[in-house]
């Protein structure tokens, strides 16, 4: 009777405990780049240190920066806690880099309406050279095949979805043995994979889910900022604004706020490129461009300077980003590149326009300035005195006789620093 008594309180225990078990949940619905992995391993290990019963990501990707995806994926393998994969909400799809993050999970888990696939690795233009395209894509298939063979997926299919881009609905994986489930939610998520087996560490391990706490963890706002920026289009404009609120700071020194947002935005660009296959050469080519630019302020070119910097310009956005097929990301965006090319080379050549407009006016001297302007006599011209014209006193020498204070005369001449005047009846 008492080993009965003691049984069913260790099984009412272990029920309260098994209830009061906790879920990290983060979603991740945005390209795959460095802030994005750096959000996963935080949500990793978030999950080890509160003891949870696993971490859910909620995924939605288009794909992303296959560096980073690597960095994903090992972090996953390495977790000790399990790792589920939930492709959701309905119209979801795991693209490209998203394929082998879902694969590497403990548990794989797609929503209805959602799909899976195109994984074929593609460079920064959407194609590659043939010999570093097959290089990139047998690189990628070998990566997947281990994936898929660690966690006792459909190994055949995940080479397709690198090699010929095959993609499948929610229905199709679970059919194939890509995914383990389909859940309509969360909560049926967690119901349909309670008491599964999964391996950590070599070991198997069974989950207990059922009515687990649900604990999400949002992305910092530091890691947002990073990942917003961890984007082509992005760190191009950002890197022209550098380069142009240096240049600012250089035409007008003391000016301080356009150099102090220049160096900001560049740190922010060349963080945001450093994951990124970057031709420096292109770089190199734009702060060519910069240069002259700044040159055809202080030479007299007629525009050939200016001329040469939106070619440089343009020729180096081009080739910003180098060929590789390594990469699944965005490439630059024509009308972004155009549109820069067009405001900065219009900008100069405004400039340029200005300065020829200025050197072909006529002198304005001193005697230019003021001869027929009006003054106001301030001491009695007899026929030395003062007058005052824009609100300074100078000498003055009447040339029509005596002429009271406070009669309003006009200059005739300048000699030096004596005004020679007359009164405004004259």
């Amino acid at each position: 009777m008492r080993s009965l008594f003691l049984c069913i309180i260790s099984i009412t225990f272990l029920a309260g405990y098994v209830h009061a078990q906790k879920i990290i949940s983060i979603t991740v619905s945005e390209g795959i780049n460095p802030a994005t992995a750096e959000y996963i391993h935080q949500g990793i290990i978030t999950a080890e240190k509160k003891n949870a019963a696993a971490l859910l990501i909620n995924l939605n990707t288009p794909g992303g920066l296959l560096v980073s995806t690597r960095d994903i994926v090992s972090n996953i393998m390495k977790s000790k806690v399990p790792v589920i994969v939930y492709v959701s909400p309905m119209g979801a799809h795991a693209g490209s880099a998203g394929v082998f993050i879902t694969m590497a999970a403990n548990i794989a888990a797609m929503a209805p309406g959602t799909n899976i696939g195109a994984a074929h690795p593609v460079d920064m233009q959407g194609k590659s050279d043939a010999i570093m395209n097959e290089k990139g894509t047998n690189d990628a298939a070998a990566f997947i095949r281990s994936i898929a063979e660690k966690r006792h997926r459909n190994l055949v299919w995940a080479e397709d979805a690198v090699r010929t881009s095959a993609a499948l609905s929610a229905s199709e994986a679970l059919e194939q043995q890509v995914i383990n489930v389909i859940a309509k939610n969360i909560p049926d998520l967690l119901d349909s994979i309670d008491g599964k087996k999964v391996e950590i560490d070599g070991t198997e391990k069974i989950i207990h889910t059922k009515n687990a706490e649900v604990e999400i963890l949002q992305m910092g706002w530091f890691q947002q900022i990073l990942s917003r920026i961890s984007d082509p289009n992005i760190a191009y404009i950002l890197m022209m604004l550098g380069f142009f609120g240096l240049l600012f700071e250089l035409f007008n020194p003391g000016a301080i706020f356009p150099g102090i947002v220049g160096v900001i935005c560049l740190v922010l660009a060349f963080y945001s490129m450093s994951s990124m296959p970057v031709n420096y050469a292109g770089v190199g080519l734009i702060v060519f461009g910069i240069a002259l630019f700044l040159l055809e302020v202080k030479v007299v070119s007629h525009g050939m300077l200016a001329v040469g910097g939106i070619i440089s310009v343009l020729l180096g956005s081009l080739i910003l980003f180098r060929d590789s097929p390594m990469e699944n990301f965005v490439s630059l965006s024509w009308l972004l590149v155009s549109t820069v090319t067009a405001i900065s080379g219009l900008f100069f050549l405004f400039l340029v326009v200005m300065g020829l407009k200025a050197q072909k006016a006529k002198p304005v001297s001193l005697q230019n300035n003021l001869v027929g302007r009006g003054a106001l006599v301030v001491q009695r011209l007899n026929p030395e005195g003062q007058v005052v014209v824009l609100g300074e006193n100078w000498r003055a020498v009447s040339v029509s006789g005596t002429i009271e204070a406070n009669a309003k005369v006009i200059i005739k001449e300048v000699k030096g620093f004596t005004l020679f005047v007359s009164p405004v009846a004259e």
